[in-house]
């Protein structure tokens, strides 16, 4: 809990310092400097559920096929490694259970012939996202369990300020490639209760609530890379590559 707070309190303080830099070049008496914003630097968004990507505190069971008494469930560590008999920690965090299982076959190669490796995720660990912008307490939440949409998001951080684009909700999230992908959605019909292009969020999805335009996504990134313990150190360098001139 103290590690979670921490991260919530250096969040908070980060999308803060945004708002106030946000804020102090519109009032000021000089024009307001914009952003520049390539959306191409992002890759196409895939409407489908995204990839799962294990992660430190998810367990999973680890079953060496070619040698039973080998096989056991185990919770991946803090540094992202599962901790397994003779061969020691194997990094399994950001693979897919696929992926992690041929690193573990790749270690027990040394020591076993041909080895065979099954890996399958049993629960899972810290499941948050990142709202950030024109939302009144902009943080990390916890992601329930079920389908959450943008406008939940936005609840959970307070709900909109009156400066806020209702009609630019940005959404970042990791590509099943590694990458980064950007969308923006309208949630004004959704709030007059009407159907609306709702997506469902996913682990470290960041959803930022802009008060002119998409534009400011860059500034944005820049304070939740430099100012954020990472949610995702890895998406975040995603996010900074996609956003830099």
């Amino acid at each position: 809990m103290r590690e979670f707070d921490w991260t919530r309190r250096n969040a908070l303080a980060a999308l803060l310092a945004g708002s106030v830099a946000i804020g102090l070049s519109a009032c000021g008496g000089r024009a307001r400097p914009t952003a520049s914003f390539e959306a191409s630097r992002f890759q196409t968004w895939s409407g489908g559920d995204p990839v799962y990507r294990l992660y430190p505190g998810d367990a999973i069971e680890v079953t060496v096929h070619t040698a039973p008494e080998l096989s056991r469930e185990v919770e991946i560590g803090p540094d992202g490694r599962a901790s397994l008999p003779l061969v020691g920690g194997v990094m399994v965090s950001q693979k897919t259970a696929p992926e992690a299982a041929r690193a573990i076959a790749d270690g027990y190669a040394r020591i076993l012939r041909d080895p065979i490796i099954e890996v399958r995720p049993l629960s899972f660990g810290s499941q948050r996202i990142l709202v950030g912008g024109e939302v009144n307490a902009p943080g990390p939440y916890p992601l329930p369990d079920g389908r959450t949409g943008v406008l939940e998001a936005v609840m959970f951080a307070g709900g909109f300020q009156t400066t806020a684009r209702r009609n630019s909700v940005v959404v970042l999230r990791r590509a099943p490639d590694g990458g980064a992908m950007m969308r923006t959605v309208d949630v004004r019909s959704a709030l007059r209760g009407q159907p609306a292009d709702m997506i469902p969020l996913a682990r470290h999805d960041v959803v930022f609530v802009p008060r002119s335009g998409i534009a400011e996504v860059n500034l944005f990134v820049d304070q939740y890379i430099r100012g954020i313990l990472p949610l995702d150190s890895g998406f975040n360098y995603l996010l900074f590559e996609a956003t830099r001139n």
